[in-house]
């Protein structure tokens, strides 16, 4: 059974969109892909749409739409898209921050680097999942490991 990847933003209208689509453009013989955010917008971004749609024959629009965390089902992995705010805690077994900046407003050229950062972050992932320990086991030695490390900072 493939893990379930979520890909995490406020507003899950531009970045987590983006991720979740090339997720599944790119690795979705290696994971499934969701996208959700904790505030719901009611479309996905113009721009984004139009550019996946221009770069990689990509329409966001027939296959996805903006989600709240509750719509998703539960999932093993959770990548943070970087909210420069605070990013719900979604269970799971293992979560990454990709700290990428909000393109929204920005130039096509600034879209264009985004994506190209999210497309190489999903095949870097797609490589990664054979060797991520996505176990019950694993998943309380790492927050042992946060606590630790918590502990003394």
């Amino acid at each position: 059974m493939k893990p379930k990847v979520a890909f995490i933003c406020v507003h899950n209208s531009c970045r987590s969109q983006m991720a979740e689509a090339l997720g599944k453009h790119f690795a979705g013989d290696a994971f499934e892909s969701v996208s959700a955010g904790t505030e719901e917008r009611d479309r996905i971004n113009p721009d984004a749409v139009r550019l996946m749609k221009q770069k990689y024959g990509i329409d966001m629009e027939a296959t996805q739409k903006p989600k709240l965390l509750e719509a998703i089902p539960p999932v093993d992995i959770v990548i943070t898209m970087g909210c420069n705010v605070h990013c719900p805690n979604l269970p799971s077994l293992y979560r990454e921050d990709w700290g990428l900046d909000d393109p929204t407003g920005k130039s096509d050229d600034i879209f264009l680097e985004t994506m190209a950062i999210i497309e190489q972050r999903v095949l870097q992932l797609k490589a990664r999942i054979p060797t991520l320990d996505l176990t019950a086991a694993g998943r309380s030695l790492d927050i042992q490991q946060e606590q630790q490390e918590n502990r003394y900072q």
